[in-house]
């Protein structure tokens, strides 16, 4: 499986290593955010809370991430990573990852 994701992103071990890290660390951190962001929001924990949850940690996610992907040295990856998704929804499915900008 580690094998697929490295053929597929087109990385070394060790960078593969890092960019699941990266992955990791950015998805806890968005998780922490969004759980404190909304202690503010005074709701009980129930149907509206997740629908909030979820929107708020979808947001976050991709800043989060690009966050850690800069000490983490995998900034480029990232940027790339999150282009891709982004012209997917748009609905530009020939985004390559490796496609130079």
């Amino acid at each position: 499986m580690l094998q697929k994701l490295q053929n597929k992103w087109k990385v070394s071990g060790g960078r593969l290593l890092l960019v699941i890290a990266t992955f990791a660390i950015g998805g806890s951190l968005c998780g922490y955010i969004g759980k404190k962001l909304m202690g503010f929001t005074g709701l009980e924990k129930g149907f509206l809370w997740i629908l909030i949850y979820i929107l708020l940690v979808t947001i976050l996610w991709p800043v989060a991430v690009l966050l850690v992907s800069i000490p983490m040295g995998q900034f480029t990856f990232f940027k790339k990573y999150i282009n891709n998704i982004f012209s997917r929804i748009k609905g530009n499915p020939k985004y390559k990852m490796n496609k130079k900008n």
